[in-house]
């Protein structure tokens, strides 16, 4: 059910849709719902905008037929392509010298919406996309978002799209990694996604068994690690799995970056965390330490059917809160409801991990080293 609030009465007739940010499973089950739902029950024509934001700043599109959205709601990506570096408001422009200059370009996406003749705009993506949406809706765009994110960090949502997927993936890995550190007597750690939320390291780390999760939201000390690995070496058990979320630091430590690049919003892209620890155990314990980094096979593949079905209902809502005149809001999953919120209260801060939580409490229950 829709929340309840402003309502402006339109007659929808053309409906845009976009997914921005990163890619992950899911995206075309939104898609798909939006469009069905559009078409079938309100007799609005669907407009699929190309390459997220980038499209609709460079007036890239194509109207969306039955067909197109017929067979896909198993497949990950998304058939409309997406962009994390088209934020309108922090717009890249490459200039003859290939020096790279930022504009703002919300003008252009703005004339782009209004050139269209949409009545409104579905927004997919995470916390980047729906700042965005929130300065569009503020700008006149009668923006309606979506909430998609393996990080799992926008708050006013018990949980993203996408998160499900990801988390599979990461626990599957870690339980592939048991059978190998076993059979070779060694440390094993895995980098997981997550950027400044630990949710996936977190979950993937209690359902894969981990010995170790590293998580942003508690600061890990090395001696606290290496005691935890050398304890389960002397009670004959010759082997350990760390799980480090990309966004974890020691305590009094910085990020670990793994580049800048300013054609993003958020110019820090992290990673290599995994590899650090992974050395610094070897070289703090001597015992044989290797680490992997799970990186995009997070985003990738098909959704689970949690995701499908929650994409599902997210998306007909969407189209719903689009057609009942329900602007700046977006759809959230809360208990086992799907209802809507304001986009500006689900972008007021990050949905990080509070360290006392259920989940957190449960492994320390049977052992689980969090590094404090």
């Amino acid at each position: 059910m829709a929340a309840t609030g402003y309502c402006e009465t339109i007659k929808l007739r053309r409906l845009g849709i976009l997914t921005g940010g990163g890619d992950c499973p899911g995206l075309n089950a939104v898609i798909r719902a939006v469009t069905k739902t559009a078409m079938t029950r309100f007799g609005v024509t669907v407009i699929g905008i190309e390459d997220g934001f980038e499209g609709l700043i460079e007036g890239r599109m194509h109207q969306l037929s039955n067909l197109d959205v017929s067979g896909i709601l198993s497949l990950g990506g998304t058939i409309l392509g997406t962009s994390n570096k088209g934020d309108p408001f922090h717009y890249p422009v490459v200039e003859t010298n290939q020096e790279v200059k930022i504009i703002d370009a919300s003008q252009s996406a703005l004339q782009n919406y209004k050139n269209w003749d949409l009545d409104a705009l579905v927004t997919i993506g995470g916390d980047g996309s729906m700042h965005i949406s929130q300065k569009l809706y503020e700008l006149g765009v009668n923006v309606v978002g979506v909430p998609k994110t393996i990080d799992n960090d926008l708050e006013a949502t018990d949980v993203s799209f996408g998160y499900d997927s990801a988390l599979f993936v990461a626990t599957e890995a870690i339980d592939r990694l048991h059978t190998t550190a076993s059979a070779h007597h060694r440390v094993m750690v895995i980098e997981v996604m997550g950027r400044y939320a630990g949710w996936i390291a977190l979950g993937a780390g209690v359902a894969g068994g981990a010995d170790i999760i590293l998580i942003p939201e508690i600061p890990f000390h090395w001696d606290s690690i290496c005691k935890k690995v050398l304890e389960r070496s002397k009670h004959g058990k010759r082997f350990s799995i760390v799980c480090v979320a990309e966004g974890a630091r020691p305590a009094g430590g910085t990020l670990t970056v793994k580049e800048i690049d300013g054609k993003r919003t958020d110019a820090v892209r992290l990673g290599g965390v995994g590899e650090k620890v992974a050395k610094e155990i070897y070289l703090l314990t001597g015992l044989e330490t290797r680490y992997t980094v799970l990186g995009h096979l997070q985003r990738g593949g098909s959704p689970t059917p949690f995701d499908r079905l929650l994409g599902t209902k997210f998306g007909t809502l969407a189209c719903e809160l689009a057609a009942a005149g329900e602007f700046g809001k977006m759809v959230s999953l809360r208990g086992t409801e799907v209802t809507a919120v304001w986009i500006k209260d689900a972008i007021a801060r990050q949905r990080l991990v509070p360290i006392e939580c259920q989940l957190v409490q449960s492994a320390r229950a049977f052992g689980t080293s969090f590094g404090d």
